[in-house]
């Protein structure tokens, strides 16, 4: 795996992690970026410097042609465990470059977090251990979800008097079902890696240690396709799953006709008569 930060430079500091991003470590593997919170004595509780290489990575994978998918997953064997408030409420900001971009962008946080911003390219999340609080928020924002067996889930926000407002109360009721969406936000508490399979929150369970490869293999499936498609598709899957059945096929049509139009269209039906792998070059 050859190391970079989310803004091209390439730079290492001593202990091994790209320079400018603390708590985070960017990778690509193939045509797929994994970005990891790296901060496993926190639990990787999202810090302010986490935050800002995280957006930072999710800007870099849409503007790099070469990145057809992107890995999200935590060091230490865990995923995350929220956001680290005193961090965010003390000297963790006061100064360095993380303080001048908060102050440029109030909801950069809210982006970094999957919140007010989604990625063109597929997110597939790769989840060991707690995934919990902000954990299972951001979690929420990826597309495809690979759990350990021992990964534990869950919304604990009304169980300390707060309120989960990083998108859980609008989006879990959209993803899994209504009972079990309000069972997770009004009890605040954990879920194993099982129960979150039966209620349709993540999509696989995998032997401990072997979510991060589960996920690669998902993600080489989807680099092996037509990037423009797959970006078509998941765009219109999220703009149309609020739309009225009508209006949704109409969004349906005007995001997928063009699609046959490209050059990789006819390099798939091309490919496909002559029976080798196609070459997409996202024309």
């Amino acid at each position: 795996m050859d190391a970079m930060d989310a803004t091209d430079a390439r730079d290492a500091t001593d202990d091994g992690r790209p320079a400018g991003t603390p708590h985070l470590t960017v990778e690509h593997v193939g045509a797929t970026l994994v970005l990891t919170l790296d901060r496993p004595e926190a639990r990787n509780a999202l810090s302010p410097p986490m935050l800002v290489g995280l957006y930072d990575g999710w800007l870099a994978a849409d503007a790099d042609d070469g990145v057809r998918s992107i890995v999200l997953t935590g060091a230490g064997g865990a995923f995350c465990s929220g956001m680290d408030l005193k961090a965010l409420a003390g000297g963790a900001t006061a100064g360095g470059p993380w303080r001048a971009r908060f102050d440029a962008d109030p909801d950069l946080h809210w982006k970094a977090m999957l919140r007010h911003h989604r990625p063109r390219k597929p997110v597939i999340a790769a989840v060991e251990g707690p995934c919990v609080a902000g954990g299972t928020e951001i979690l929420q924002g990826t597309d495809i979800r690979v759990a350990g067996a021992s990964a534990t889930f869950g919304l604990f926000e009304v169980r300390r008097g707060l309120f989960p407002i990083g998108g859980s109360t609008v989006r879990l009721p959209r993803q899994i079902p209504r009972t079990h969406a309000l069972e997770m936000l009004l009890t605040g508490r954990p879920y194993t890696a099982d129960e979150a399979e039966r209620i349709g929150l993540v999509g696989h369970v995998v032997p401990d240690g072997t979510a991060l490869a589960k996920a690669l293999e998902i993600a080489e499936l989807i680099n092996a396709n037509a990037p423009l498609a797959v970006e078509a598709v998941k765009a219109c899957v999220h703009d149309a799953a609020a739309l009225p059945e009508p209006e949704a096929l109409r969004l349906e049509l005007d995001r997928g006709r063009p699609v046959f139009d490209t050059a990789d269209a006819k390099e798939g039906a091309r490919a496909f008569a002559e029976k080798r792998p196609a070459v997409y070059r996202r024309a």
